[in-house]
């Protein structure tokens, strides 16, 4: 649109110079979550191991805040979709700040319960990272939507890589504060998405999503009197079987990474293994969930998100491969295997991503958006939960050939979207 048209008129700021402004405040507010999301998968199965003195229930944490965060992706998405994305941004931030807090807490008086229910209201912070995703791609040009969306996730790289290298500095000032070292990187997941949900309140205006719905009417209204035409009012049709593929994409790959990823830490805890090696490999593995996503956003534009998700499946195998034939004491190994699962995620992610975008009508589209990842959450749940119990029963191989080889179901189902075109 340019500045003579009717939505400039009407004070409407032109797409691309609110683009340029959500984007800056997008990738400030994730920079500083990343920090906060790495918190939990630090150190979240090891503090519920070193509670409960057992194995077979560490892959609880995660279970309980990918759960948490299937709830607030809900709440997120109706919330953007009635109020803007700011308002439902700020607000999951916000509420995973309280369950950091709870989560120090509870490490404080050693109560498992007070635990588990902190670590499902820290959930919040999850979901609301991922949807920041979708406010990226808000007012993108179609053909840059994906571009849009890495550069979101890019943005988590820096904070997701210092979080987990800030477990044994964060671990001494908790010691010094009198609370268990393990609880110190939920110190700074408090502060950091307390900061992410203060940056998305104050700044992000215009609301992309808002912004985007009056800008579309601007448009269809500008086309209607260039033409003589009244413009037809009735609602976008969503496209079911694209938007199935991006679900079921994206379903996958979260199921695959939570698992392989809880037990890490774990295996390698188990093996001799102290905070900062696990630390590292998971700092390794966070940088390759995001460091790769303008790549990733780039061939989604040039090629299709149907040739990037299916990379993402064979990704996710070999990641699985690696895992499963890795030495115990290899730290290196481990951390190749994590930085493929990272890889494969995020392959995944910015695909589906777009997909769920591109087929999604937006006047539907933030309660569309967040219902999908209610269902994305719903499988990392299932992921950490199921991992403990596959560790205990066959071991850590076994769980990551097994989740490679789930991974390759994204194949068949992008040859029966092909199909049904």
């Amino acid at each position: 649109m340019t500045s003579t048209g009717p939505a400039a008129h009407a004070g409407i700021p032109t797409r691309s110079e609110a683009q340029r402004r959500v984007l800056t405040v997008l990738v400030t507010s994730q920079i500083l979550s990343g920090a906060g999301l790495a918190a939990g998968i630090t150190v979240g199965a090891l503090l519920a191991q070193d509670m409960l003195g057992s194995t077979d229930l560490a892959g609880l944490p995660s279970a309980l805040f990918t759960a948490g965060s299937a709830l607030a992706a809900v709440a997120v998405g109706r919330v953007s979709q009635a109020r803007g994305r700011r308002p439902g941004l700020a607000a999951g931030y916000l509420t995973g700040a309280v369950g950091s807090a709870g989560v120090i807490a509870a490490a404080a008086l050693d109560s498992p319960v007070l635990l588990f229910v902190a670590l499902f209201v820290y959930g919040a912070g999850t979901a609301t990272n991922l949807q920041a995703r979708y406010a990226g791609a808000d007012l993108a040009a179609p053909a840059h939507r994906a571009r849009a969306v890495s550069t979101v996730l890019v943005a988590t790289t820096l904070g997701g890589v210092v979080g987990p290298n800030l477990a044994a500095p964060t671990g001494t000032l908790a010691g010094d504060l009198g609370l268990p070292a393990l609880a110190g990187p939920f110190l700074l997941a408090g502060v950091a998405y307390a900061l992410a949900a203060l940056v998305l309140a104050g700044w992000l205006r215009p609301d992309p999503l808002l912004l985007a719905r009056e800008l579309q009417r601007a448009e269809h209204a500008e086309r209607a009197e260039a033409s003589g035409v009244v413009a037809a009012s009735g609602p976008e049709q969503a496209r079911r079987p694209v938007l199935l593929l991006g679900a079921l994409t994206m379903i996958l790959t979260q199921l695959v990474m939570v698992a392989i990823m809880t037990m890490t830490p774990v295996h390698m805890h188990d093996h001799g293994h102290g905070t900062a090696a696990s630390g590292l490999v998971i700092a390794v593995h966070v940088g390759a969930m995001y460091l790769p996503s303008p790549l990733t956003g780039w061939l989604v534009d040039r090629h299709g998100p149907t040739a990037v998700a299916v990379a993402s499946g064979l990704t996710l195998l070999t990641a699985g491969l690696v895992a499963a034939a890795a030495p115990a004491d290899s730290v290196g190994l481990l951390a190749l295997a994590l930085a493929l699962l990272g890889l494969g995620w995020n392959l995944g992610l910015v695909s589906g991503t777009a997909m769920i975008t591109d087929a999604a009508p937006l006047a539907t589209r933030a309660r569309t958006q967040g219902t999908v990842d209610v269902a994305i959450a719903v499988a990392g749940a299932t992921g950490g939960l199921a991992s403990g119990l596959v560790v205990s029963t066959g071991g850590y191989a076994v769980l990551s050939l097994a989740g490679g080889l789930l991974a390759l179901a994204v194949l068949p189902a992008v040859a029966a979207t092909a199909k049904s075109r």
